[in-house]
């Protein structure tokens, strides 16, 4: 086992494409670590670049205390499951899980033993003699995570391996896979796009954009305190509410009403100075009377247990999640008040989080 640090790592492609720009980044031993973010932001060239698939243009990638920049991927000691599994089709199930084994000379029996091992565990023992065509998705997944494993890597590099399953398969292998890493305690770099597939599975998360990483922290930090609009706008199964308001006293007037400046942010704005009023629809609470914005609901979700009210605020559409008991009329006349100590403010230039 071993982290992985890099160091003002680039990979520039023909054409000038900063794919990752200068990045500098250490994980953990044993850490459980996703790269999070839109498509095209680097997270898979990253991901692609510390296993050797990509070679990087300038820097410097350690594995443990080796470093491996120029090192071949057979020669890193990781092990990578990609999103399409790349299963070998004219192989039996046994026969994929135990060729990495095979590359490394080890016996026929030896690494046939293993192979069943390994799939004992994975709940593949009635599987192995069948080719990755007679599987389902969630069984090939579980037949990628066999072979990764079976080589005892010091690394394990996932490529979206959860992203080809239905919505439920989904669960039940992220949990497995959390699972299956606790009790490996193998380092683990995690490449998805999907948010809630970060903050379940993840120890800290990287979120990108063009090639940098604009926030690291563990998902409560993440979701909580989003460091720009950027992660703000991208974190949460329901979207932030990011409002224009402008500072007037010790309140910010925003969406035709008043709201307190966060503690931590008094002192660090200026009167009049233009900012953006953050705060998830989840810490949004919705009364009849009482202090916060007014406004007249607009539009309702089902959110299964709860339901995402839209309130239409002077004009600005704000987010309210509350439980389904709670639920208001269309048309209803209600006031929302966010959360003590959940409202954020951000810059209106730069969307940088005031207070930090």
């Amino acid at each position: 086992m071993a982290g992985i640090s890099l160091r003002a790592l680039d990979k520039v492609y023909p054409g000038g494409v900063h794919a990752v720009d200068g990045l500098d980044l250490d994980i953990d031993d044993g850490e459980f670590f996703a790269l999070l973010g839109p498509s095209g932001c680097g997270k898979t060239t990253l991901l692609r670049t510390i296993a050797g698939l990509e070679v990087a243009t300038g820097g410097t990638v350690l594995i443990g205390d080796r470093d491996v920049t120029t090192v071949s991927p057979a020669r890193r000691d990781v092990a990578m499951v990609f999103q399409d599994y790349a299963l070998f089709p004219h192989m039996t199930v046994i026969d994929n899980i135990s060729y990495p084994l095979r590359i490394k000379r080890q016996s026929r029996s030896e690494r046939r033993g293993k192979a069943t091992e390994i799939g004992r565990q994975l709940g593949l023992a009635e599987l192995m003699d069948r080719r990755p065509g007679a599987l389902s998705g969630g069984q090939q997944q579980r037949v990628a995570l066999a072979r990764a494993v079976a080589c005892h890597p010091a690394l394990f590099l996932f490529d979206e391996p959860l992203s080809n399953l239905d919505a439920r398969l989904r669960l039940e292998a992220r949990t497995f896979l959390k699972r299956l890493q606790r009790e490996l305690g193998v380092t683990t770099v995690f490449v998805t796009h999907d948010q809630a597939e970060a903050l379940a599975l993840a120890d800290r998360i990287a979120v990108m954009e063009a090639g940098r990483i604009r926030q690291l922290g563990t998902p409560r930090e993440v979701f909580g305190r989003p460091a720009n609009t950027f992660v703000a706008n991208f974190i949460g199964s329901t979207p932030m509410n990011l409002l224009d308001g402008q500072v007037r006293g010790e309140t910010v007037a925003v969406a035709g009403g008043r709201l307190p400046i966060p503690a931590e942010a008094v002192g660090k704005v200026a009167e009049g100075e233009k900012v953006v009023v953050g705060v998830r629809p989840e810490y949004v609470r919705l009364s009849a009377s009482g202090d916060g914005l007014a406004g007249e609901v607009s539009i309702l979700e089902n959110l299964g247990t709860t339901t995402l009210v839209t309130v239409d605020c002077a004009g600005e559409l704000v987010g309210a999640t509350v439980p389904e008991e709670d639920e208001p009329e269309p048309g209803a006349q209600v006031r929302l008040a966010p959360v003590a100590g959940r409202l954020l403010l951000y810059r209106a230039e730069g969307g940088e989080l005031i207070g930090e």
